[in-house]
């Protein structure tokens, strides 16, 4: 997605949280001279020689459409924050992996295959193109796609627009320059820290906003039997599992995987997370 793609969805979405139009000329003009830091490091600030081209103008979008989102708080719990995806929508579970492609997905991937699961990988882009055989897998394999941010910045929720909708739009090119047309579906905040702004500029790209209901804090390295433990006694019909490739040592994780695969086979369908999402209400 090139820059002014990216800054058209900022403006807009901001607009639309704002509750202004298209014809108030102190907004766009507040956005569209808004600094682009998000060359720079998560918590590092932009060189203060870096200035904007002053020819290039923002494409316009003349008249933004209203984004529903959904209520802090759906019926039942089956939302997440403001209204994020913490649930399948049908009987099925859905396993998902945060932070990879690392050097555990490939193993991952191969206990997935040895079962017969496919699930959701949440990918952070500054890792893709290091890892661009691991993200082939992914996709040849089956498995579904989800934007992790380009830097896994756990304080996005408080980027400016164009900050986030960089995040967004550099990891979805990093993992389409690898694997062209791929069908990136839904994003995860960092540390599940939602936003409805964040929420709102993943919307504008056609990504759903996806939480959890089950999280074995794996990446804290509790033992391969906590992981097991956990997970088997907290997932039910419809939960979403959270579990990660990368971030860190997840030989626990990988253990604990070939537990967890059959004894949850045996009692739920696993599914990758497209097969199986509805409209938000």
């Amino acid at each position: 997605m090139d820059r002014r793609r990216t800054v058209a969805i900022a403006l807009s979405v901001l607009l639309v949280l704002a509750g202004c139009t298209a014809s108030d000329p102190a907004t766009w003009r507040a956005v569209a001279a808004a600094p682009d830091t998000t060359s720079s490091p998560a918590g590092h600030t932009a060189s203060p020689s870096a200035k904007p081209v002053p020819n290039e103008k923002p494409a316009v979008l003349a008249s933004p459409s209203p984004i529903p989102l959904p209520p802090l708080l759906g019926p039942n719990g089956l939302h997440g924050p403001h209204g994020s995806m913490s649930r399948t929508g049908s009987n099925a579970v859905a396993l998902t992996f945060d932070d990879g492609p690392g050097r555990y997905t490939n193993q991952i991937l191969d206990v997935l295959k040895q079962y017969g699961v496919h699930a959701t990988f949440c990918i952070i882009g500054e890792q893709v193109k290091a890892q661009a055989a691991v993200i082939k897998r992914i996709v040849r394999e089956g498995h579904t796609l989800c934007n992790h941010t380009w830097s896994h910045d756990e304080k996005l929720r408080t980027r400016s627009p164009l900050q986030i909708a960089s995040e967004l739009s550099r990891t979805n090119d990093a993992i389409r320059a690898i694997v062209p047309g791929a069908r990136i579906e839904y994003f995860r905040n960092p540390g599940g820290e939602f936003s409805p702004l964040t929420m709102s500029i993943a919307a504008r790209m056609g990504m759903r906003s996806l939480y959890w209901s089950v999280d074995p804090d794996d990446w804290k390295e509790p033992g391969t039997g906590a992981i097991i433990s956990n997970v088997m006694s907290h997932t039910h019909s419809g939960s979403i599992v959270l579990m990660h490739d990368g971030g860190g040592n997840q030989a626990q994780t990988v253990a604990a995987l070939r537990t967890i695969l059959p004894a949850l086979k045996s009692r739920y369908q696993l599914v990758p997370l497209p097969t199986v999402v509805e409209p938000a209400s």
